[in-house]
């Protein structure tokens, strides 16, 4: 039953995410084709790179996140405590979020005093307050999305997304002759801000949300915490592989070579965008279900469920991988040729595609797996998880660029995925062993 439900939510969500994920996956095709591959995109590239790395630290934590699984207990136990509960983590978020922001936009100004001079220091500079304030925005946003997902409200996340991004493209095409790659920056931030407006109508008009703000710490808040320190943890270890990857991209020698990287990586990445969007918050609301169902019943089903999506998802995106491989240069011409934007650094992007068409179907799992972790309240491997990410990613990128060069960067991140989409798998069937285990050891005494 709750595959079926599954199925259903995904398949009835997926034309919206569609529709707002292309609207999302618009901006670097415009920022190709109004600004094309220079020193001001790069500076962008870099800039917006090492903030969500710190970021991380900021607005990941509600991203498909264990508020979902605590959520789902506390309604089971104490469902009155609800308005406390969010109440008190979104305070916390608040207060917490704006100084570390803070100390995140003072550490980037002091890096990129050393890392840029002239006129790529002056777009820097103008670009960190804006984004410090993106971070903020960006976890307020993620915290309504974690909210309004563990209620079944799916809905709320693509109609937000969209109109985020229509705000966010409608300011830089505005503004672009004025203000020229800063209005990226710009944009960014209107649309971060019209999604929150928009959730916060249907949080509280819609839905009926109730949220009681406080600074007072009720258990599950703590318990949220605690999990979710490790999963901070790990996702801010494993951010730092894009600013890995930025950096050794600058040393190939290619203009505009980490623009040329990012592209590439986000159109092999669309499909998993869209993955991510319509099926994964369904996916953990339903596993965090089952798991706080607490009954080797609720377990076996959880672990079925979580096969049979891994199996799925990876042979959708094998075969999504081989099509875009056979598409990939009039795919990239049509997409891409436009404005500022060559037909040699277009052909040099078809040429990247494939080596990050190699780990789609594998990166597809690990995300399968990483919330199947989430829904059973495992976040604390998280953190090591991270360290063997970022390791492996620095590893490999030094090995593979210097035999191979951009397509060396390129090939490092698919290594990387298939790698941690097998430990991730290994570690699952050994914590769904020990769950079931003491659910069975429960039931005899």
């Amino acid at each position: 039953m709750s595959g079926r439900a599954i199925v259903r939510t995904t398949l009835f969500l997926l034309p919206m995410q569609i529709v707002f994920r292309g609207g999302e996956a618009l901006l670097p095709l415009f920022v190709a084709i109004w600004f094309g591959a220079k020193q001001d995109t790069d500076v962008y590239q870099f800039t917006w790179a090492v903030f969500n790395f710190a970021g991380s630290l900021v607005f990941s934590i509600f991203q498909d996140s264990a508020l979902v699984p605590i959520l789902a207990e506390v309604k089971l136990t104490r469902k009155e405590s609800i308005p406390t509960v969010l109440g008190s983590i979104l305070a916390h978020t608040g207060v917490i979020g704006s100084a570390l922001s803070l100390v995140v936009g003072l550490l980037a100004m002091a890096f990129f005093s050393v890392h840029y001079q002239g006129e790529a220091w002056t777009l820097s500079m103008h670009m960190v307050p804006l984004f410090c304030v993106v971070l903020v925005a960006m976890a307020i946003k993620t915290f309504f999305y974690a909210v309004l997902n563990a209620d079944h409200h799916y809905v709320a996340q693509p109609l937000a997304s969209s109109m985020g991004v229509i705000a966010q493209l409608t300011v830089i095409a505005t503004l672009r002759h004025r203000f020229g790659v800063l209005t990226i920056a710009m944009g960014t931030l209107a649309g971060e801000l019209l999604a929150i407006a928009v959730l916060l109508v249907i949080a509280f008009k819609w839905v009926r949300l109730k949220i009681h703000l406080t600074l007072e710490r009720p258990e599950p808040a703590l318990r949220f915490a605690r999990l979710v320190a490790a999963e901070v943890g790990g996702s801010a270890v494993t951010r730092i592989n894009p600013v890995v990857d930025q950096l050794m991209a600058g040393f190939v020698g290619v203009e505009g070579a980490l623009t040329l990287l990012r592209n590439s990586g986000d159109v092999a990445s669309l499909p998993t965008s869209l993955l991510q969007a319509a099926l994964l918050p369904v996916l953990l609301s339903h596993l965090s279900d089952d798991f706080a169902g607490g009954t080797l019943e609720h377990l076996r089903k959880l672990r079925a469920t979580v096969g049979r999506a891994v199996l799925i998802v990876a042979a959708l995106l094998v075969g999504i991988s081989i099509l875009l491989f056979l598409v990939r240069t009039p795919l990239l011409r049509l997409v891409f040729l436009h404005g500022e934007m060559t037909a040699a650094k277009v052909d040099l992007m078809a040429h990247l595609l494939p080596y990050h068409l190699v780990g789609l179907a594998p990166f597809g799992v690990l995300l399968v797996l990483a919330r199947a972790h989430v829904s059973m309240k495992n976040s604390g491997i998280m953190l090591g998880m991270g360290a063997l990410n970022a390791g492996l990613n620095a590893g490999f990128n030094v090995v593979l660029m210097n035999v191979m060069g951009l397509e060396g960067i390129a090939l490092s991140t698919s290594c990387v995925q298939l790698a941690i989409a097998i430990v991730f798998w290994f570690r699952f069937e050994a914590k769904i062993e020990r769950a079931q285990r003491a659910v069975a050891v429960q039931a005899l005494t």
